[in-house]
């Protein structure tokens, strides 16, 4: 990016807590576009984190986190996966660390367990190339250029909570960037 390029997300509607009964944020963004938007949860599991998330959730080397690895869908394609980390204290004992959805989605529950998220979270983005596994998800060719977001959230106390690492096909590229204008 030049000088004078910023990235301008707008992560609010995805932080926002749901109500009871009230879709998740990707599927009433699909709906409002004329479209259907669904994910699929690939693996829930406890992992030893990328350096950048365990330096933002600052836990010592030997913590594990909780990942939650979603496959975003939008008519029913693939084009965004998902890896959301969390702190083992604040996920082990609740359904952030189950498999199965959760209902209003995991921002909802983290609110319902005294973590609001703060209204701006840290955000980077780059461009990198999907690797084999991404593009086999993504039904990319090999090579295939992606957009990765990463998220950085803090509640509103400042207890870092959630990392989510988003590698995006050129189908939520081009949605962001019409939006954009």
């Amino acid at each position: 990016m030049g000088s004078n390029d910023a990235w301008m997300g707008d992560a609010q509607p995805y932080l926002a807590p749901r109500q009871a009964g009230e879709r998740d944020a990707w599927s009433a963004e699909a709906t409002a576009h004329g479209r259907r938007g669904s994910q699929r949860l690939l693996a829930v599991e406890e992992v030893d984190p990328p350096d950048s998330v365990r330096d933002f959730l600052g836990i010592g080397p030997a913590e594990k986190v909780v990942v939650r690895r979603r496959l975003i869908l939008l008519d029913d394609e693939p084009v965004e996966l998902v890896d959301s980390y969390y702190p083992t204290h604040i996920a082990r004992g609740t359904r952030l660390a189950e498999r199965g959805k959760i209902p209003g989605g995991a921002v909802t529950l983290l609110a319902a367990l005294g973590f609001t998220p703060e209204d701006e979270p840290l955000e980077d983005v780059c461009a990198a190339t999907a690797s084999p596994s991404q593009s086999a998800a993504l039904n990319l060719s090999p090579g295939t250029p992606v957009l990765v977001l990463t998220r950085f959230t803090t509640s509103t106390s400042g207890e870092p909570m959630e990392v989510s690492v988003m590698t995006m096909t050129r189908h939520l590229q081009y949605r962001q960037r019409k939006q954009a204008n």
